[in-house]
């Protein structure tokens, strides 16, 4: 993180459509919560009433035209609301905070997938942000297609809201750019990122990645999660 005084744990699940990362977070909060460990999970883009409203106009399917770099300032907007309000002050005060995506997606999603270049969403990712990074992100690596299947499977199934947004329309071939911009962050940070086959069954993952931040919890307290 940042030269802030941040004491908390920030946490971030990142991943191409479908790869199950909102499940793993929900999932580690549940894990966390057990062991009377203080969190916050929130999501991006959204997590403060801007954000949401921002989150609706990006995943708008009647937005259709949108220009990469609008694309990638809204999000920043969005995120530099998150973390001024919801980010920073949570991890101030020692809570470890969850988030489901963070600056790694536009990297990945406006870097790598519409090709505005990873360097240049790098840099703005630090003026949005103040420098505040997550100390570990999980990385759910899936095939594209496979992700994108997953999302027709609940369809086809009925869930309540399940459909495809402004973004998970997009080509696979824009999918798969976004999987590889991912892999080769985490290949550029892997003292940061943790990279997990989200192809493996959703119990397996949640207890790999509950395991990861038990340690990094130990480590950092020098105790056990939870304990006094």
């Amino acid at each position: 993180m940042s030269g802030q005084e941040l004491s908390g744990l920030f946490i971030t699940l990142e991943g191409v459509e479908g790869c199950g990362k909102s499940t793993q977070a929900r999932l580690l909060v549940e894990h966390l919560e057990g062991r009377g460990v203080e969190v916050v999970l929130t999501r991006e883009p959204g997590g403060t009433a801007l954000g949401e409203r921002l989150r609706e106009i990006l995943l708008d399917i009647g937005q259709t035209g949108m220009r990469p770099e609008t694309e990638l300032f809204l999000y920043l907007a969005s995120r530099a609301e998150h973390v001024a309000h919801v980010i920073a002050p949570a991890l101030k005060r020692g809570s470890v905070v969850i988030s489901d995506r963070f600056g790694d997606a536009s990297v990945a999603y406006q870097g790598g997938g519409r090709g505005l270049g990873v360097d240049l969403v790098r840099s703005l990712n630090e003026t949005a942000t103040s420098g505040v990074k997550p100390n570990i992100s999980f990385l759910l690596d899936l095939d594209a297609g496979e992700g994108l299947g997953r999302l027709d499977g609940r369809i086809q199934d009925g869930r309540p809201g399940a459909s495809r947004d402004r973004i998970e329309r997009e080509a696979i071939e824009f999918h798969r750019l976004v999987r590889q911009a991912y892999l080769e962050e985490a290949a550029r940070e892997p003292g940061r990122f943790v990279v997990l086959d989200a192809g493996s069954h959703v119990e397996e993952l949640a207890r790999e990645i509950a395991s990861r931040v038990d340690a990094l919890l130990e480590e950092r307290a020098g105790t056990h999660p939870g304990d006094d």
